[in-house]
């Protein structure tokens, strides 16, 4: 992976692995490999690489395949010439729960891995501040020393696997891994062998994650649903027998965002402020006058989501929807109006590129109660987009780019000062 191992060894290593072909390590001589059984076409699973093609793969946020990968003898290979910055392809299509099983050859001193639940956009400029990998790496032969974290098997830089269980062939032999991605239950298998399991997005993850190496990776491993992604990282690595199973998604759970205690569960971006009294969840301008934002730690991509507010100052803020967070302290996705009477409350407004989407009639601006409760519905299911202002249905809103979008939930303070809004009873349920 991104072991800040970069270093003139390891160029030299590389140039000589280059220089000597691939002979070493590309010989695939396992009997009709990259094909399912009947059986396996009947339980569902998928091939992702044909053996003969690249087709289905692409550059990471690209539209084609540019970097060097290439087949060689029934085996798709990283050349070698990747780095930390550059280098990834990943799959056409998106996975959201899933079996991946696949084999792997590294060269000497090989580093690779595979990736899951990338997201693809601008913003990231690489793959793995976003999505989890299952590290790949020839560790009697890396020429400089390892963190534990670092090394073969390991969810990268989060959690490591069971050593006593993790039975590797040498280097220049094949093995085998396998991640298991269920809802959030996690595996990892090598060789046959269970190695590795976990639970996503529980306090134990967010804790490892905010107080290791992705403390400063606002969106790693948030991801519900993403691209697969292999990595060429300046080492010659052949994969083979890439194959997936998707799982289905448990919908139906309902989620408390809002405890009516403290603010557990979100995270705040900005200055401004955001607090608990009397049991409603406060926002208020402070004195930087700047946008705000509270967002859950958490994504949610298909829900059904109420919210009540109460607008007791300016109440310019807003409901952001699969959105995600740039520095510094900017949210950037979809929001869901929330602003005085006449400003389009329950509207969809893109924070970035298109501006306003949809805004409101007329004579659907009475709706809102300025200075009482209202309650605000949004359902959000692939392309589709609902909102409801006090039972009474604002927008209802098919986009493809909505629908290839996932994130947070956020709260919004716009720019500007003295906007107070209270919020309460907020809830959602998957779909």
């Amino acid at each position: 992976m991104n072991l800040v191992l970069k270093s003139k060894v390891a160029t030299g290593i590389l140039a000589a692995t280059c220089a000597v072909s691939f002979s070493l390590f590309t010989s695939c001589t396992t009997a009709e490999p990259n094909t399912l059984t009947e059986q396996e076409k009947a339980d569902g699973w998928k091939l992702l690489f044909d053996g003969k093609t690249l087709n289905g793969w692409r550059d990471y946020n690209g539209t084609e395949l540019t970097v060097p990968w290439h087949v060689v003898d029934g085996c798709i290979q990283a050349k070698g010439s990747g780095s930390d910055a550059s280098g990834y392809i990943v799959t056409d299509k998106e996975y959201e729960n899933f079996i991946l099983s696949w084999d792997w050859k590294l060269s000497k001193g090989g580093n690779s891995g595979m990736l899951y639940h990338v997201v693809e956009n601008p913003a990231f400029k690489v793959p793995y501040v976003t999505g989890p990998e299952y590290q790949l790496i020839d560790e009697p032969n890396f020429p400089e020393p390892l963190e534990e974290w670092q090394k073969l098997g390991v969810d990268y830089a989060m959690h490591l696997p069971d050593k006593s269980k993790m039975k590797v062939n040498p280097q220049g032999e094949w093995n085998n891994s396998k991640i298991v991605f269920d809802n959030g239950h996690v595996e990892h298998w090598l060789n046959g062998e269970k190695i590795l399991e976990f639970e996503a997005w529980t306090d134990d993850w967010f804790a490892k994650k905010n107080s290791g190496k992705w403390a400063g990776a606002s969106e790693y491993g948030l991801a519900k649903k993403g691209v697969i992604c292999l990595q060429d990282h300046g080492y010659p690595a052949s994969f083979r027998n890439i194959k997936i199973k998707e799982l289905p998604r448990k919908a139906g759970k309902e989620v408390v965002l809002f405890n009516g205690k403290d603010l557990s569960n979100w995270e705040q971006y900005g200055t401004e402020k955001w607090y608990v009294q009397d049991g409603l969840l406060i926002c208020e301008s402070g004195p930087d006058k700047e946008y705000g934002y509270l967002a859950t730690r958490e994504y949610y991509d298909d829900y059904d989501l109420t919210v009540e507010f109460k607008q007791e100052k300016d109440g310019n803020s807003g409901v952001f929807i699969r959105s995600w967070v740039e520095p510094v302290a900017k949210v950037n996705g979809w929001q869901v109006e929330v602003a005085p009477k006449g400003c389009d409350t329950g509207g969809i407004y893109e924070s970035y590129g298109r501006g306003w989407i949809v805004q409101i009639p007329d004579e659907k601006e009475n709706i809102l109660k300025y200075g009482d409760w209202n309650t605000l519905r949004v359902k959000v299911q692939g392309n589709n987009v609902q909102t409801w202002l006090n039972g009474q249905e604002m927008v209802n809103l098919d986009d493809e780019k909505i629908g290839a979008g996932k994130g947070r939930i956020a709260l919004q303070i716009h720019s500007g000062g003295g906007i107070k809004v209270a919020w309460r009873n907020l809830k959602l349920k998957t779909l």
